[in-house]
Order: structure tokens, then sequence, then C-alpha cells
């Protein structure tokens, strides 16, 4: 299955970059064009389609997931009809809407090696798989809220530059450019982390606002894939509200650059299936353990746990979980009332109930427990 499942992604990105290179304009992130040696990745590409090819084969002959191993190879025969890594690229204007499909590719092929690699060295739970259930439906997420990045970026550009330039301050500005690299790049963190504080408060406690962020909460298990599952609208809302007040602060480019990839980082690691829990630091900065109490839904864990990189921020507040464990038990909703899939997961907030599912394990006198599901 393993192989299997690694042979049909490499086929799968081979194909998105057939697509790539026939559709630069539209598919390639403007950022990451001028990183590019094309003739490296056409050797890559190369390389993994042959990869994939020989497993798909092996496991086709020897009747291991042979379902997987035809796909693969139709996959393939796919890509190379469309050219394959020899597709020429074309001259393109640089200033046209994109989908960020190599930001996809290359996210993909990093965050599988490095994640899966940190999870296997520090295990939380030794007995999760790897493809754990609902994995295909994070990936899903995984996939389209990384092809919609350019579309993010564009509606939240012009959100903010166009409603928020009256509130800039050149001599606000002029402070915060004149503080050194290291300062903006933890006032940057603090400035998000503290508008985000209270934007995540308000998906959990407005009922409203909570089916769009129930569909996060609904995974049942942690690890590198499970941060991914997000709504859309949800994603597009989080990041105006984090970067309006970067943009009216005057941040400078390389500060922002280093918050990117922070909470890039931060992100996915913090729902690894990992035994992380740094000591002190934990009263400090968000760790696995900190967000994953945050995924639970313990009766200890409901509505904690919101800052998203300095947990202090929750100590301050007062929302901080205490329990006496150091890890929590179950994740998901409680209710269980998340339905499964990616198509019904983004309808869900506007067509789908909070009834439970399930039924809690309690006397009942206790039904109020289920009057209203949270994660």
């Amino acid at each position: 299955m393993l192989s299997g499942v690694v042979a049909f992604s490499l086929a799968v990105l081979a194909l998105l970059g057939v697509i790539g290179f026939h559709f630069p304009a539209y598919t390639s992130t403007p950022e990451l064009r001028h990183l590019y040696d094309v003739q490296t990745l056409r050797y890559v590409m190369f390389g993994a389609m042959v990869l994939a090819g020989a497993i798909a084969l092996t496991n086709t002959v020897l009747g291991r997931t042979r379902w997987l191993g035809l796909g693969t190879l139709v996959t393939l025969a796919i890509a190379l009809a469309l050219g394959g890594p020899n597709t020429p690229i074309e001259d393109f204007p640089d200033d046209t809407p994109y989908i960020g499909l190599d930001f996809f590719i290359l996210d993909l092929l990093g965050s599988t090696l490095v994640f899966v690699a940190i999870e296997k060295m520090m295990p939380l739970r030794k007995d999760q798989p790897v493809f754990r259930p609902e994995w295909q439906t994070d990936l899903t997420h995984f996939f389209f809220n990384h092809l919609v990045v350019g579309v993010t970026l564009l509606i939240t550009n012009r959100v903010v530059h166009s409603t928020l330039a009256w509130a800039k301050s050149d001599t606000v500005q002029g402070l915060i450019s004149a503080l050194p690299f290291v300062v903006q790049v933890l006032l940057v963190i603090l400035v998000a982390d503290l508008v985000q504080y209270w934007a995540h408060r308000a998906y959990h406690e407005v009922g409203f606002l909570w089916r769009f962020h129930s569909v996060h909460h609904s995974a049942k298990a942690m690890d590198w894939l499970a941060g991914s599952r997000q709504h859309i609208l949800e994603l597009i809302a989080t990041r105006i509200f984090v970067l309006a007040p970067i943009f009216v602060l005057g941040f400078s480019q390389r500060a922002i650059d280093a918050y990117v990839i922070i909470v890039g980082f931060q992100a996915v690691f913090n729902h690894c299936n990992v035994d992380v829990r740094l000591g002190w630091l934990r009263y400090v900065l968000v760790t696995p353990n900190f967000h994953h109490w945050h995924h639970s839904r313990d009766t200890e864990a409901i509505d904690k746990n919101y800052a998203a990189h300095f947990a202090f921020l929750d100590y301050l507040f007062g929302t901080a979980v205490t329990a006496d464990r150091m890890w929590p038990d179950h994740y998901g909703v409680v209710g269980d009332y998340m339905p499964e899939g990616f198509v019904r997961q983004q309808a869900f907030p506007f067509v789908g109930s909070t009834q439970p599912r399930e039924r809690p394990t309690l006397p009942p006198e206790a039904d109020a427990w289920e009057k209203e599901p949270r994660a």
C-alpha cells in the first residue's frame, strides 16, 4: 500500500508538472519562478516518472494493490502523451492570476519527507499508521487549499490595500522599519497571533462562525496532514484579518517573509503525531502538546488554547487548558456530526446539521451535553 501510494502520488505530481509546463502563467507562483532551473526540474520529473513506473509495474505483476499500479501507469501514460519532461515552455506574461500548482507540488514533497520522518522518529501514538482513516479527505484539502493560494493572496491584497490605506501612518511605519530585523520578526508574529487569537476565539464562540471552523476540528487523528483540513472561506478570511495590521504597521518584506516561513512550519508541526513538550517553553510557545489539546473533544479542552504561536496569550486571557494528564484522549468535534469528504465538508456550513451522530456515554440526565456541540 505504501509503495503503491508513493508511486501514484509521484505520477500525479508529474502530470501536474506537465500541466504546469503548458500553462506556466496561470499555474506557477511568481515569487518562485526566478528560483527554478528548468533543466533540473525536467531531470527530477523524469526520475520521478521512472521510479513511479517501476514500482507500479512491479506491484501490478506481483498482484499487490493492483488498482493503484494500474492507476499509476495510466496517469504516467497521460503525462507522457501531453509531452512529459520534454514539454516546451513558451514565453508568458508575469502578471496573470495563478493557482500555485508549483507551490502545491513542492510543499507536498517537502512536507511529506520532513514531517513523516519527524513523526516516525518521535511518535506520540506509535500505533497510528501513515495512512490513517480519512487521510484521503485531508490530502484533498491540502490540494485545494494550495491551489487557491494565488487567488487567496490576490483577494487578500485587494481587500487590505483598498480598504485600509487610510489607516497607514508614516510615523508608525518609520518606527517599525527602524527596528532590528529580529525584533521586527518577533513583533510581526506577536501582532499576527493577537489578531489570530481573537479571530480564532470568535470562530469557537459565535455559532455561525463555528460551522466553518468545525471543519478544521473534525479530524479524529492528529498528524502533519490534519492541519490542512480547513474551509476555504475561513482560510481567506483569516488571512485578511492577519495581514491587515501587518500591512498597516509597515513591517519590512524580510520580516514578513520570515514570518511566513515560521508560520508555515509551526502550523504543520503543531498538528504532527509527535511526542514533543519542550519543558517550560510550552508556557511561552505553542507546541504540538499545546495544540493537540485545542483539537481535543475531552471536557477540559473545549474552547481552549486558541493561540497559534505564543502560548502565553492563552494564559494571559484565561483560556489555557488545565488538565491532570499531559495529552488528550480523543480528537474531533463533540457529537461527530461532520460528514466525510472534501465537498460535503465545504458545503457543511450552509446545509449541514450539528446534531450529534453519536450518543455520549453519559447518564440520561446529562442530555444537555449534546445541546451545543463544540470541538
